[in-house]
């Protein structure tokens, strides 16, 4: 389990100013906790992992975003994933010892593909008190597909999916069906011209006038709104 956790106090200078940065234990504890889960294929050291850590983390003032690595791919394997519902357990497990480290702050599920269905997953099992789920790029698309749409029905706290309008693991007009459906509160914010993980092509790129970077930005802005929003900040 790798953690961000805020070093202890320092002095910054900021237009001439010096302003202190507060160390752990005086974070306030609206700020969230994050428990942030990789997909099937790469574990938490891949540079997507690590660059939406560090966006999310920024953006939600977060006290700590904490990744991992399911078994299947710690320690430098590089096996093939199980079923989903196998790594709930686990990744429970990470999320409480996580909540035990940070009590009282509110606690944000985020995910990668799979690792957004699990947390999904985590959340329905209603085992520990959860804010949100972030889902980046939710594969609602598979052979079970239709357990994978049962997922998001049985999700008991507010959810936002971040999607890509090309990618080949969800429709967009599926997943829009699929969250008129839920009971929650969800909302899904599109990346034009994004695939599975975001990338949009340069030929797409050039005829919006716009950047992959700027995109992302924009993908995190929607979560940050949403995650004010749920916790009451908005």
């Amino acid at each position: 389990m790798t953690s961000s956790p805020p070093s202890e106090s320092k002095r910054r200078r900021k237009d001439d100013q010096i302003e202190d940065i507060p160390n752990e234990s005086s974070h306030p504890q609206k700020y969230p906790l994050v428990v942030f889960a990789h997909g099937a294929g790469a574990n938490s050291s891949s540079e997507w992992m690590k660059r939406w850590k560090d966006m999310m983390g920024k953006a939600l003032l977060a006290v700590d975003v904490v990744t991992f690595d399911y078994p299947y791919l710690s320690g430098g394997k590089k096996g093939a994933p199980p079923k989903a519902e196998k790594l709930v357990d686990y990744h429970l497990g990470i999320v409480k010892e996580a909540a035990a480290k940070y009590p009282g702050h509110p606690l944000i599920l985020a995910g990668k593909s799979m690792g957004s269905r699990v947390s999904c997953m985590v959340a329905a099992k209603g085992d520990i008190n959860i804010s949100a789920v972030i889902c980046l790029g939710y594969p609602l698309k598979g052979s079970n597909a239709s357990k994978r749409e049962e997922t998001l029905l049985q999700l008991p706290v507010p959810a936002i999916f971040v999607q890509g309008s090309k990618d080949a693991l969800c429709s967009l007009d599926k997943l829009t069906a699929v969250c008129s459906k839920m009971e929650t509160v969800s909302e899904v914010h599109v990346v034009e011209g994004g695939d599975h993980s975001f990338k949009i092509g340069k030929k797409h790129l050039n005829l919006i006038g716009s950047t992959q970077e700027a995109a992302e930005e924009e993908a995190v802005k929607s979560i940050t709104k949403f995650v004010r929003k749920v916790l009451g900040e908005l």
